[in-house]
Formats: structure tokens, sequence, C-alpha cells
């Protein structure tokens, strides 16, 4: 008779534990995700000086994007020290669109994009856009997913017992520029010499 209350009680511990570990485990890999937008930020970081003095000795003209590419190198490092998540959020959608743009300078200018020291860097500082994203995306889905199970039944019951708390992620708003495309948006960049 005693075995028909403790089984059940015993196989509800069991899989209390493994919502708890579930949970725990994926609060691990939220902070590694969100270590890994830093370190592809200071991957960024280290690439640009590089980036900068190969094309620079090519291109004498185009000071300003160089002093932008400096600025954003400066904001990228700061943003990766800081751990702040909605930092290194705004500061990769910021340098994103500024390499867009000095992708499109470089490219328009064949001196420059021949030399194989920049194709290099170009190639390099893409790869780490590309991780970037990836990273981002990847702390989407594990909060989402870490946040969807504080607010379902049963994990809720279980983390509201062990105290685990909502993580931020990264955040959007809900509306605003980011929701509509503008007809400026759409042009292609136009770059002149």
């Amino acid at each position: 008779m005693i075995y028909f209350l403790l089984v059940p009680l015993v196989l509800l511990v069991l899989y209390a534990l493994s919502i708890y570990n579930k949970l725990q485990g994926l609060k691990v890999r939220i902070v590694q995700s969100i270590q890994e937008i830093g370190n592809q930020l200071k991957r960024q970081a280290e690439l640009i000086p590089n980036l900068v003095e190969a094309a620079k000795g090519m291109m004498k003209q185009e000071k300003g994007i160089f002093e932008d590419l400096t600025n954003a190198r400066k904001s990228i490092s700061e943003a990766a020290s800081s751990g702040d998540v909605d930092k290194m959020s705004k500061t990769a959608e910021v340098s994103s669109k500024l390499f867009g743009s000095f992708f499109a300078l470089m490219e328009s200018n064949p001196a420059i994009i021949s030399s194989t020291v920049v194709q290099d860097l170009m190639a390099n500082l893409r790869d780490s856009s590309d991780k970037l994203m990836y990273a981002r995306r990847l702390l989407i889905e594990l909060t989402t997913q870490y946040n969807t199970m504080l607010v379902t039944i049963p994990s809720s019951l279980i983390a509201s017992l062990f105290g685990f708390k909502a993580e931020k992620g990264l955040s959007t708003p809900m509306e605003g520029e980011h929701v509509t495309v503008s007809s400026e948006e759409t042009k292609t960049p136009r770059v002149s010499l």
C-alpha cells in the first residue's frame, strides 16, 4: 500500500527536478549567448583598425567613413565590455548599417577591392557580422524558450517554487521605425568618390 503512494511521489519529484534542470540549463545557455555576442563585438573591434589602415593607404579622399569606423570601433569595444545586452544590440545594429555603407564604398572602388588584404579583412568582418547575427538570434530563441517555460503549466509552478525570474533578452519595440520600410531604405546606395 505504501508503494502506491511512494511511486507517484518519487515520479513527481523526478519530473520537478527535470524541469528545474531544464530551466537552469537554459539560463546557462542564455549567459553563454550573451558572452558570444560580446566576443563577436570584440572581434569586430579588432578587425576594424586593420581594415581602416589597409583602405586608408589606398583611398585618402574618404576621411569621413574612416572616422565613422573609428567611432564605431570605440562604441563596439565599450558595448562588448559593458555586458549590457541592450547596449550590445544597439551597437550591433549601428555597426551593421555602417559596415554596409563601407562595403558599398569599397566595392565601388576597384583599386581598393582588388587588394587581397582588404578582401580578407572584409571577409573576416562579414563573417563576424554573420556570427553576431546568429548569436543574437540564438539569444532571442533561448530567452523565448526560457520565458515560455516560466508562464506555462506545470513548469511555471516549479519556476515560481524555486524563484526563477524572466530573462530580458533583446528588447525590440512593438511599433516604430523597424516595422515599416521607407522608400529611402529600399534605394541602392550611391557612392561617389
